[in-house]
């Protein structure tokens, strides 16, 4: 009886004492977390596990140096495999390379003389001292307008380093480039023109230049002067330009076309438009120098004078 009594009190001795709450088994997964990923993953497990989070700890810690291969289990390996899955790539950090800028081409720049793009070290001598002697100063003597004019046609076949290379042996064989001698030469002076080597002119070349001639003393005889027939499709007047780039010179403009018609309708030859620009921009009826070259004010300053025909 009194066993009985015992047994009973003992019941109800364990059901007035509360049960204790079974905490959830969280070192399973998180000793093997933490073993390689020891601060993306805490020990509490409050809150759920995520693939972000684990994707995160991989982005953020490499694998720990102690996990090897003596060491790891088979459910240590399945893990790393599949966070190895799930993580994003890792991003490799490239070194920053040093550009190396090439300097680019500048005009040539001699004791603070700045010239035209167009005018490199590697220019010759020749073209330099046609830039800054001749180009774009303007010109009022038939003689050298007729020579100009003969010399930006041969741009068809050279270009004006070649052209200048020639200029003196030019000017003895078209006998200085007076137009009344020219316009009388002959079939002999023309082959012989045609004929020699240094000047490797084509024989229709050089009848252009002769008929060209004979276009010049009929408008010296109609007109007065060869100078005021030309002038006078500028009004007389140089065109001042503003270029800054060489990409702003054009090749030709609307005054270069009125003139190549109007010296067509006259019968001269090799008067195209390019070329009569060639002219304009030689003889300094146009200013095209760069607004920064050194020639640029000193050709503006003679064009701003008033019209000097000699």
């Amino acid at each position: 009886m009194s066993k009985q009594y015992s047994t009973q009190r003992d019941i109800e001795k364990n059901k007035s004492i509360p049960k204790q709450k079974e905490k959830p088994n969280c070192n399973i997964l998180s000793k093997h977390f933490k073993k390689i990923y020891p601060i993306g993953i805490h020990r509490s497990c409050s809150s759920p596990l995520s693939l972000s989070s684990l994707s995160l700890s991989l982005s953020q810690n490499s694998i720990d140096s102690s996990f090897t291969a003596d060491s790891s289990t088979p459910l240590d390996q399945k893990i790393l495999s599949a966070l190895r899955l799930i993580a994003p790539p890792e991003r490799r950090e490239v070194p920053a390379t040093k550009i190396i800028r090439q300097p680019s081409a500048s005009p040539i720049e001699e004791g603070g003389i700045r010239r035209c793009n167009w005018i490199t070290s590697n220019s010759e001598k020749v073209y330099v001292q046609f830039h800054d002697e001749c180009w774009g100063v303007p010109v009022y003597d038939d003689n050298q307008l007729f020579e100009l004019l003969a010399l930006s046609g041969m741009l068809m076949d050279f270009n004006w380093t070649e052209i200048l290379k020639r200029r003196e042996l030019l000017r003895e064989s078209f006998a200085g480039f007076d137009p009344n001698n020219v316009s009388k030469m002959g079939e002999k002076e023309i082959l012989e023109i045609d004929s020699n080597k240094e000047l490797t002119l084509a024989e229709s070349r050089v009848r252009c230049i002769v008929d060209n001639a004979k276009c010049v003393t009929k408008i010296v005889r109609e007109f007065g002067s060869f100078s005021s027939f030309m002038w006078d499709y500028v009004s007389y007047k140089p065109m001042i330009n503003r270029f800054r780039y060489p990409r702003n010179v054009p090749l030709r403009s609307p005054k270069a076309e009125a003139m190549s018609k109007d010296l067509l309708k006259h019968g001269f030859r090799l008067v195209g438009p390019v070329i009569v620009y060639s002219f304009m921009q030689a003889c300094g009826m146009t200013i095209d120098h760069l607004v920064d070259c050194f020639r640029y004010r000193e050709c503006v300053n003679l064009a701003e004078r008033p019209w000097r025909h000699v």
